[in-house]
C-alpha cells in the first residue's frame, strides 16, 4: 500500500512537470505586451538615440513559443532590436516559461538627409505566436543638424538658424575671436560638451519663442529632456570679454554660466538681457571676481542660482531669482550668495540689485540672500525695491523699499509635471512696486511702464 501511494505521488509530480514543460498552443493564450507603441522625440541624424523597451509576459502556467518576432523594415530599417541581449532584426522560436517575460529593446538611428525640418521615421515589430499576430508600432521624429566635434572658433564666425547645432566633445572660442549666434538658433550640447569662451560670444535672440536662442542638452527624449546636468555649461575665462546674450535660454546644464576674473576693459565681462537660466544642477551663474550686468533675467530652479564670490562688479535689474525644490534639484542653498572672498584672498565688491525677486520654496534655507564680508577691501552692496524671503536680513548692505517674506504669487507652479510659470498674479505684492529704472520692456519683450513697474523679470500685462 505504501509503495502504491509513493507511485501515485510520483506519477502526479511527473504529470505536473510535463504539463509545466509543455507548450500552450491556443491562439487565446494569455500573453501580455506592455505597450502597443514606442515613441521617440527628436533624434538628430547620425547621432542615434536612447533605447526604448517593452516586455512580453506569458501569463499561462505552460510555456509559450513565439514563432517569430520581426522588425517589418528588416535590415533597411532605421530601427534595431535587441531581444534579451541578442541583437538583430528577426528572431524565431522564442520560448517564454509560464509566468515569465522576455524584454525587447529598440533603438533608432537616422541617416542624414537634406531635409531641414523634423521628419517622421516609422516601423513596426510583428510578434507571432499560436497563429496570432500582435504589433508594436515604432515612431521617431528625426532632424538633420550641424554636427561639430571639438569645434574651435579660430576666426570670427557667425551661426544662422538653418539647422540645429549639435556639439560633441567641446566648443571653444579662441582668445581675440568672436562667435556670433543669430536669432532662432538651437544649440544642443552632448553630455561631455562644455563651451569655453576665451574670446567673445554674442547671442542675438529676439523676443518671439521661435527667435530666441536655446542652449540645452542633446537628449530630447523622455525623461532625459528634463534632467539637470545634461551638459557641463558655458565658461568665460579670464581673457574673455564683451559677451552679450539677448533673449537666450540656457537649460539643464551642470553649471549654466561660469565667469572667471574681472573685465579686461571698461565693459562688463557678461551682459544678459531678457535671458532664462533654468534647471542647472550645481549653479545657474557662478562668478569669481568678475563683472556681470543682467536685466529682465530669470534664474530658476538651480542648485545655487547666483553664486558670486571673491568680489567683482554686479548689476542686476528686474531679475527673478527663484528655486522651487523638486525631484530633480534640491533646494539647499540660498538663491543668492555674495561674498568678497574665496579660500585664498579678498577683493573689492560692488553689487546693486534693483527691482528683483529672491525667493525659494520647499527647501532647507530660511534666508534666500546671503551676503558675507571679509577684510577691509571696498565693499558696496545695495538692494532697492526688492522682494525677498529672508528671516535674518544680511548685514553690510544698504536697502530701500524691501518687501520681506511675502509670497510673490507666481502664476502657476506644478512640480509633479515640471511646470513653472514665474509670471505674477494680479494679487502679487510685487505688482507696481518697482523703482523707475528706465527699462521699458520685460523678459517677454512686453512693455513696462516707466513709473511703477512690477518687481521681477515679468511685467503683468
Amino acid at each position: 500500500m505504501k509503495n502504491f501511494v509513493l507511485l501515485s505521488i510520483s506519477i502526479c509530480l511527473l504529470l505536473a512537470a510535463c504539463r509545466k514543460d509543455s507548450f500552450i498552443t491556443s491562439p487565446d493564450a494569455s500573453v501580455y505586451i506592455s505597450t502597443d507603441s514606442l515613441h521617440y522625440d527628436t533624434v538628430f541624424t547620425s547621432s542615434g538615440s536612447t533605447y526604448r523597451s517593452f516586455f512580453i509576459r506569458n501569463d499561462n502556467n505552460q510555456k509559450i513559443n513565439l514563432s517569430s518576432l520581426t522588425l517589418s523594415g528588416g535590415t533597411a530599417s532605421s530601427f534595431t532590436l535587441n531581444v534579451d541581449g541578442v541583437p538583430g532584426t528577426s528572431f524565431s522560436n522564442i520560448e517564454i516559461n509560464g509566468h515569465d517575460s522576455v524584454y525587447v529593446f529598440a533603438q533608432v538611428n537616422i541617416d542624414p538627409s537634406l531635409n531641414n525640418l523634423p521628419f517622421i521615421v516609422q516601423d513596426s515589430i510583428l510578434i507571432n505566436y499560436n497563429g496570432k499576430t500582435r504589433k508594436v508600432q515604432l515612431e521617431a521624429w528625426g532632424q538633420n543638424a550641424h554636427f561639430l566635434r571639438n569645434k574651435i572658433v579660430s576666426n570670427d564666425e557667425t551661426w544662422y538658424n538653418d539647422l540645429p547645432y549639435v556639439i560633441l566633445g567641446s566648443l571653444t572660442v579662441n582668445e581675440g575671436k568672436k562667435l556670433t549666434i543669430n536669432k532662432g538658433c538651437r544649440i544642443y550640447m552632448h553630455a561631455d560638451a562644455p563651451v569655453f569662451v576665451d574670446g567673445s560670444l554674442q547671442v542675438n535672440g529676439l523676443k518671439d519663442s521661435a527667435d530666441r536662442v536655446y542652449f540645452t542638452g542633446d537628449r530630447l527624449d523622455e525623461p532625459y529632456r528634463y534632467f539637470p546636468a545634461s551638459w557641463p555649461g558655458i565658461y568665460f575665462s579670464t581673457t574673455s570679454k564683451d559677451n552679450i546674450f539677448n533673449f537666450a535660454t540656457i537649460k539643464n546644464a551642470y553649471q549654466a554660466i561660469g565667469v572667471d576674473g574681472p573685465s579686461v576693459n571698461t565693459n562688463p565681462k557678461l551682459v544678459l538681457n531678457q535671458c532664462i537660466i533654468d534647471n542647472a544642477y550645481d549653479a545657474g551663474i557662478i562668478a569669481i571676481q568678475s563683472s556681470i550686468t543682467a536685466t529682465n533675467t530669470l534664474v530658476s530652479n538651480c542648485g545655487k542660482n547666483l553664486f558670486l564670490i571673491k568680489g567683482g562688479d554686479y548689476f542686476f535689474t528686474h531679475c527673478t531669482v527663484v528655486s522651487i525644490a523638486n525631484l530633480l534639484v534640491d533646494h539647499k542653498d540660498p538663491v543668492l550668495t555674495l561674498t568678497n572672498y574665496d579660500n585664498t584672498s579678498t577683493a573689492p565688491l560692488t553689487a546693486h540689485f534693483t527691482n528683483c525677486i529672491f525667493w525659494g520654496e520647499y527647501g532647507l534655507t530660511e534666508n534666500e540672500v546671503l551676503v558675507d564680508k571679509s577684510g577691509t577691501d571696498p565693499f558696496s552692496v545695495n538692494f532697492q525695491n526688492v522682494l525677498w524671503k529672508v528671516q535674518s536680513p544680511p548685514g553690510n548692505v544698504t536697502s530701500q523699499n524691501i518687501i520681506a517674506n511675502q509670497s510673490p504669487q507666481f502664476e502657476d507652479i506644478n512640480t509633479a509635471h515640471n511646470f513653472y510659470n514665474f509670471r505674477l498674479r494680479s494679487n502679487s505684492p510685487a505688482v507696481d512696486m518697482g523703482a523707475n529704472t528706465g527699462i521699458i520692456i520685460d523678459l517677454d519683450g512686453n512693455p513696462r511702464p516707466v513709473n511703477q513697474p512690477d518687481i521681477g523679470c515679468y511685467e503683468r500685462q
